[in-house]
Order: C-alpha cells, then structure tokens, then sequence
C-alpha cells in the first residue's frame, strides 16, 4: 500500500483518465520525494565533457539520405506561451511573413520529404491546451499527415502536491490548476502509453529526432541524422557552446560515480555550486533539446524498466496559482528528456552550431527572430546572414506581453543585421524601415517614437 497522498493522487488521476503507465511513472516519483530525494547534482560529483564537433564529422550523402528515411519527427508543442502572455500554443505565434513557427515547421518537413524521397512523419507531443488550436492550424496541410500515423499524441497530466504535506492541491477557484504537465521527459512516456512507439517500429522506423517547435533551428537535418545513424549510439543530443546568455541554465557533465553523461540544469544546482554553474569555461556545453533516439534501444529500455526509465527527478517548487504569491506552496514532479542521455550505455554528445538552437523563450528572442538577422529560404531553414547575434534587452514593463510588443513594432522589426545590442528601457514605438547599428541604448520617461528610416548607432559604429 501507498501513503495517504499517494493514494489520493493515484484516484485523482485514475478519475482524470490519466493513462496507467504515467500513473506508475508518478508514483515513483512520489517515492522518491517521500523518501526526501532532491534530485540535486553536486558539483563535486561531475566533470566536464568533451566531444566531437559536426563540422569535423563526414557523412556520406547516400548514407545521410537513408538515415532520414528511416526518421520520425516529434516536436514537443505543449506551451502555452503563458510567459508572453498567450493563451493559446506559443507554436502559432507569427513569425515571417504571416508565417508561424507551426507553418515554417510543416514546409521544412515537407521539403525534406521531396528532397529525400522520404516518409519522414511531423508528430506533435501536445497538451490538452494546445490539441485544439495546433490541429486546426494545421488542417491547411493535407500532404502532412502520414496514413497509419497520427499528427498528434498528448502528453500526460499529473497532480501539484501541497509542499507542507504531499497531498494533491485543491484549488476550487480554478482546478485546473490542480494539475501541471510532467516535464518534457514525459514524452517517453507518452509514446510508449499511446502505443506510439509500436506503431512507428511497425513501419519500419529506427531514429526519433525530438525537438521543441519553438526552436526553428531544429531541423531534421540530414547530416545529424546520417552521423547518428553511423554512430551506433542509442541516443544522442545536439550540444552547443555556452555563452553569456546561458549562464543561468543546465549543461552537460560526466559522473564521477559511473562514467555516464549526465545532463545538470538549474533546478538540480545546489546553492553552492551556482558559482561553478555559471563557469562558462568549466561546462562549456549546454543543451539545445535536439535528440536522437534509436527506437529499438528505447523500446527495449522501458520494456526492462516496466515502462519507467527512471529519469533524474526534478523538484519544481510553485505557487498552486503562479500569477500569486499568496495561493499555497506546491511540488511539480518534472523530469528533463535530455536527462535520459545517463539512462542509455553509449549515449553520444555531438556539437553543433549555434544556428540548430534559436529558441523563443522572451519578446527579446522573437524581435531577433523577426527582423533581418536571418533569412528564410525555399527550404524554409533558417540561415543566419548576420556576423553576430544581436543581444536584446527590452523593457519587461512594455515590451514582455506579445500584444503590448506588437503594438510597439506596429511596421515589423527593426533591421538588426548590423547590430550588436539593443537595450531599451521606456515606451518606445518603432517605424518602419528602423536600423540598428552597433550598440544602442534608448531611454525614455515618457512614451517616444523612433521615426521611420532612422540609423540607431551606438559605439561598436564609431
């Protein structure tokens, strides 16, 4: 028998339909916070890593076509975009040209598709917010869906539990808010509940590329996929250089205790260690949420583990009601699927560039992705044409809300091909035909408008 918590967390979910395998999947979890697991991993228990760079990897083409063909795609679409405030899948957020990320997602898979002779199946992981408005956007692409395949498969839901004592949070004023979603290392489990997995090796698939739809630089790429293929590994994740701008977030080690590749992020940092965390020349290497997985060797470990892969545990400490502070304190159990990198023997880390990793997290990273920093082609890739990334910091108080963001770009984006930063603190609305130049900082106490056709410069013109 469980705890009392756990027992009621157990009927609240079988009450909900939450499939058997992500209830077992809980429970152990459960445990495990009974237990007092953190999930921390100490500095003193890792090393850096090393590894190849793709740029040094050579990869026959007929070889990199063969792997695509025998290639699944899942994008995980789950989001909200709650931090920008949407309520809808951030994945319909335009981009370009009236284009959305879910738009540029489906025409770089049907391009693949033609350029390789392949089936390459689009499957999106979404949530019960986003099924709805993802299915319908797209319905416009009838060549997408693949006959014996679904377009979609949702990820599982589970009980917060009240910190104080482990119980499932009732919350009247909203329930839904009584629950949260896993964590993205849900996805295995997912897959294997909602038969999924089976099907895709029914057909005669052997890799997954799993990637987030808000990374437009996660594409199926024919190269990665031929590396993969050749590597023989049972799993794999795009790695890239850290910068200044990922200080704060996870990246990759080795344990001490075994060996294994081990995937840190902030969550599981002890306090004291945020230093080493933050020592971009110590972990030099983060994670872009581009994996590879062989479908086989991950059949093969869930069958072993009784569906349970037995992820690092991850204790996301929330109020029951983000929005306040004053609503009580709960545990999300959440597990990282780049985590299962320690799960597989032989697991492989592989750099890539930086243009495999544009996530849109912020208003900062979408003003990037709107102006001319990159092109769009026919393929539908996206292809850096600026020398550097321009580092943008918009005022949360105007800016942080995509509606209040649109409103001051009324023209579309500044160029910001030539840029280096761009800080603005103030209300400022921009016209059309704005460049940014160098290094520019706008101030403002009242609300100002930079006119069309205006060269903002900044020092690095000087």
């Amino acid at each position: 028998m469980g705890s009392t918590g756990l027992n009621k967390a157990r009927a609240k979910m079988v009450e909900a339909g939450v499939d058997e395998v992500a209830i077992e999947t809980f429970a152990h979890y459960f445990r495990l916070l009974e237990h007092g697991e953190t999930g921390m991993i100490p500095e003193s228990s890792i090393d850096p890593v090393d590894m190849p760079s793709l740029d040094d990897v050579e990869v026959d083409d007929e070889a990199a076509a063969q792997a695509v063909r025998h290639t699944a795609v899942i994008k995980l679409n789950g989001g909200l975009g709650t931090s920008m405030g949407m309520d809808r899948a951030k994945s319909l957020l335009c981009v370009r040209r009236g284009l959305s990320f879910l738009d540029i997602i489906a025409r770089q898979v049907l391009h693949l598709r033609e350029q390789h002779g392949a089936t390459l199946p689009l499957i999106f992981m979404n949530s019960f917010r986003t099924s709805a408005d993802t299915m319908a956007a797209l319905g416009r692409y009838e060549d997408l869906p693949v006959e014996g395949l679904p377009l979609e498969f949702l990820q599982n839901k589970e009980p917060k539990l009240l910190e104080k004592d482990l119980a499932p949070v009732s919350y009247p004023k909203d329930p839904d808010l009584e629950w949260c979603p896993p964590g993205h290392g849900d996805v295995y489990t997912a897959l294997r509940g909602t038969g999924l997995l089976d099907q895709l090796l029914a057909q005669g698939f052997k890799y997954v590329f799993i990637s987030n739809s808000d990374n437009l630089g996660a594409v199926p790429d024919a190269r990665v996929a031929g590396w993969f293929a050749g590597s023989g590994a049972p799993f794999a994740i795009e790695a890239v250089r850290r910068t200044p701008s990922d200080r704060k977030g996870g990246h990759f080690a080795r344990r001490k205790q075994d060996g294994r590749l081990v995937l840190r992020e902030t969550a599981q940092t002890p306090a004291e260690d945020a230093e080493a965390l933050a020592d971009l020349d110590r972990h030099r290497f983060c994670s872009t949420n581009n994996l590879w997985v062989d479908l086989a060797a991950l059949k093969q470990a869930l069958d072993v583990r009784q569906g349970i892969l037995g992820l690092p545990l991850i204790r996301n400490v929330k109020n029951v009601d983000p929005g306040d502070p004053s609503t009580p304190k709960v545990i999300q159990v959440e597990t990282a699927m780049g985590a299962a990198i320690e799960v597989f023997e032989g697991s492989q880390l592989i750099e890539v560039g930086r243009d495999r990793f544009v996530p849109v997290k912020t208003t900062n990273d979408l003003l990037v992705l709107r102006s001319d920093v990159y092109d769009i082609g026919g393929d539908f890739v996206l292809d850096q044409v600026a020398d550097e990334l321009p580092f943008v910091d918009l005022d949360g108080s105007f800016y942080k809300l995509v509606r209040e963001f649109d409103k001051r770009f009324p023209e579309g984006a500044p160029s910001m091909r030539q840029a280096s930063s761009l800080k603005v603190e103030g209300d400022w609305t921009f016209g059309r035909g704005v460049r940014v130049v160098g290094d520019v900082e706008l101030e403002a106490t009242k609300a100002e408008r930079v006119a069309p056709d205006t060269v903002l410069s900044g020092p690095a013109d000087a």
